[in-house]
């Protein structure tokens, strides 16, 4: 007996020494192993803890004073100061969150990681544009037809970015189309129906959603579903309408009509969206040469680029076919092909060179140049992550070109929320972006590496994307200020709309007054007789609208991962006032918590400058509550925001000390030639 309660006190001692160290040395306070910590360090350590779990649940500004509690404790802890930055970087307070880590940097602490981190924030808080003439792309990967031996495909012509992150590729010799992951492993490849693909040329996604490839040899054109798989033919050989000879690069209006260059013909050809002919263009007239090569072709507005090979130069014609002018002059490119919109410019292949060409003046930008080597550039096109896919048909390789800027700074990775109650089994939501806020979509379990002080994590599980969400919450803010009550019946038309379209997902309603009003949280579908006589708040000369959106945010911190915020308003200037957050603040708080903004106008008047500001600086749009198509695309715009955030889970295999010990947790992001990393730590629960 007393071998036994000598043997618990043992115990009981050992556990309190290390209970004390742990605590201590953990919270950031460099506490001696052979002393028991001060009072300070205890009251520290506990409010440190409490507000690591609050800013874990979300609760951001609860985190913020617990942190600031522990640091009246202990004033100089790194550590402590680190969480405070991150908790006012989260609520939108960049100014207060680089104080917070340029005194911990100053202190020593943090090392590269953190000056990185510090050094993309106060980047990210200088506005302006990137020079053309100091825009220049370089690879940060590439994609071979010929891996280890084996043939992964021959002949790349075109590459089609996906939401996803993924890529078609139409590989003209081996006859199929390729789908690619952001890692280069083939996904999908399909050679066409019964008979085959006839040398695919170009693959674009239609506005429907469906894919569309030509046939150069075919002479004609391959309608596939959405999954890539065959419909049906549009089009035949020959000179007549509908009719064509070695189709090469395709396009599509807003109106959804189909753009075919045809090359034997020298026109372009256009079908409506069911792939019925409507007429073709670029024949010789009084006022135009006529089409000698035609090549690539996009649609800017209402204008169509088309370049000729021939003559080395990009027409502009309108939607009617009628020829405008010479874009730039004859023998400006050597072989122009694939045409793209990238930055409100042509994205354009010639030969070994990308060039972008400014739509109004026709200036030329060379932004990447492939060297002396044997190369034939065909596709340039943009994909959702900020980076530009490359086919290169000489080579016979596809490149993953990046802005030079991009790939000096590496990925930003933020882990974002981590849940630790099931512990030791527990969830963490990572967060990638580029320098430019920019998230990154697409990355696999691969890309991901988790330790624990420095340790691999075990049980390590991919719990899915936010990219592939297919439901969004979204929170209304309605104007309540006395010019756009004067629009009752545009604003119910606008809530019922959003409503009707959001199929699933949560709706919340916040009245924009002197002082806001959470209206309504639930279905979108209970809204079907809203009206504005059921708001609490009552009209008012002027509304509060920075504190109207702060209230609107704060709701979606833990919502739906596609989350956005949609303000409903005629767009008066004097209406609307910024008393207690500024729009930068503003602006920074959406962004950091991956909440978009959009506006509906429901006058002709224009949007007030703060507003459009917020809009332009969040992924938001700006739709008029009476144009053509509706709002329909209000919430599937919003669904379409790519969003960076990965969740997985793992087996935690540190001692927590009862829930007292501070568990730290790294990970590394990678992906081709570029990578980020991100440190923070979590609490279990006590016991």
């Amino acid at each position: 007996m007393k071998k036994i309660i000598f043997t618990a006190f043992f115990v009981f001692i050992l556990s309190f020494l290390s209970y004390s160290q742990n605590t201590t040395n953990n919270a950031g306070m460099q506490a001696l192993p052979d002393r028991i910590r001060t009072g300070n360090e205890g009251f520290a350590s506990e409010e440190f803890r409490r507000g690591v779990q609050s800013y874990n649940k979300g609760a951001f500004s609860e985190a913020i004073v617990q942190f600031e509690k522990a640091l009246s404790y202990l004033p100089d802890d790194n550590l402590i100061l680190d969480w405070l930055g991150k908790a006012y970087y989260r609520i939108g307070l960049e100014g207060e969150a680089l104080n917070y880590w340029q005194n911990a940097v100053n202190n020593g602490y943090g090392g590269l990681l953190l000056q990185n981190k510090v050094e993309i924030v106060r980047e990210r808080r200088v506005t302006g544009e990137i020079d053309d003439n100091l825009l220049r792309l370089s690879e940060s990967g590439s994609f071979p037809g010929v891996f280890n031996g084996e043939l992964v495909y021959n002949g790349p012509v075109s590459v089609q970015p996906e939401y996803n992150g993924t890529m078609w590729i139409a590989a003209y010799n081996s006859n199929e189309i390729i789908m690619l992951n952001q890692n280069g492993k083939v996904v999908d490849r399909y050679s066409g129906p019964i008979n085959g693909f006839d040398r695919p040329f170009d693959i674009i996604r239609l506005n429907n959603g469906k894919l569309l490839v030509s046939e150069n040899a075919g002479d004609r054109l391959s309608l596939l579903n959405e999954k890539g798989r065959f419909e049906k033919y549009i089009g035949s050989k020959g000179i007549g309408l509908g009719q064509m000879v070695g189709p090469l690069y395709l396009a599509q209006d807003d109106l959804e009509r189909i753009y075919v260059t045809d090359y034997g013909n020298k026109r372009v050809d256009v079908f409506d969206k069911e792939g019925n002919p409507l007429f073709f263009f670029g024949k010789k007239s009084d006022h135009f040469a006529g089409l000698k090569g035609p090549t690539g072709i996009t649609v800017f507005g209402d204008v169509i680029f088309v370049a000729d090979d021939y003559d080395g130069v990009i027409y502009e014609f309108d939607r009617a076919g009628n020829f405008i002018r010479e874009l730039c002059q004859k023998k400006s490119f050597k072989k122009p092909e694939g045409i793209k919109i990238w930055n409100e410019k042509l994205l354009v292949c010639d030969q070994n060179r990308i060039v972008g060409v400014d739509v109004q003046t026709g200036a030329l930008f060379e932004y990447a140049k492939t060297g002396n080597a044997p190369s034939r550039l065909t596709v340039a096109n943009p994909d959702i992550n900020g980076n530009v896919i490359v086919s290169d048909f000489t080579a016979n390789e596809v490149y993953v070109m990046s802005q030079i800027q991009e790939l000096v700074g590496g990925l930003f990775v933020q882990i974002e929320q981590l849940d630790s109650s099931a512990f030791p089994n527990v969830v963490v939501e990572v967060k990638i972006e580029n320098r430019h806020r920019q998230p990154l979509v697409g990355l696999q379990e691969e890309n991901f590496y988790f330790s624990e002080n420095k340790r691999p994590v075990s049980n390590l599980k991919f719990l899915g994307s936010a990219s592939n969400n297919t439901e969004a919450d979204i929170t209304i803010v309605i104007d309540r200020s006395n010019l756009t009550d004067l629009y009752k019946k545009e604003v119910e038309a606008a809530v019922k709309e959003i409503a009707v379209n959001m199929n699933g997902g949560v709706l919340r309603i916040v009245s924009a007054g002197n002082i806001p009003v959470s209206e309504y949280i639930g279905k979108p579908d209970l809204l079907g007789e809203f009206s504005l006589e059921a708001l609490k708040n009552s009209v008012a000369p002027k509304v509060s609208i920075d504190l109207a959106l702060r209230l609107a945010a704060n709701d979606l911190i833990n919502a739906a991962k596609k989350r956005g915020i949609v303000l409903i308003t005629c767009g008066n200037q004097n209406a609307f006032s910024f008393d207690r957050y500024n729009l930068g603040e503003l602006s920074s708080y959406l962004n950091n918590n991956s909440i978009s903004f959009s506006v509906i106008n429901v006058s002709q008047n224009a949007v007030c400058p703060e507003i459009s500001y917020i809009t332009e600086n969040t992924q938001g749009n700006e739709y008029y509550i009476y144009r053509p198509q509706g709002l329909s695309d209000v919430v599937k715009d919003i669904i379409n925001i790519p969003q960076g955030v990965y969740q997985f889970s793992f087996t935690s295999s540190l001692p927590t000390n009862f829930g007292m010990n501070y568990l730290p947790l790294e990970v590394e992001v990678y992906l081709l030639n570029r990578s980020g990393r991100d440190e923070t730590g979590y609490f279990a629960p006590l016991e």
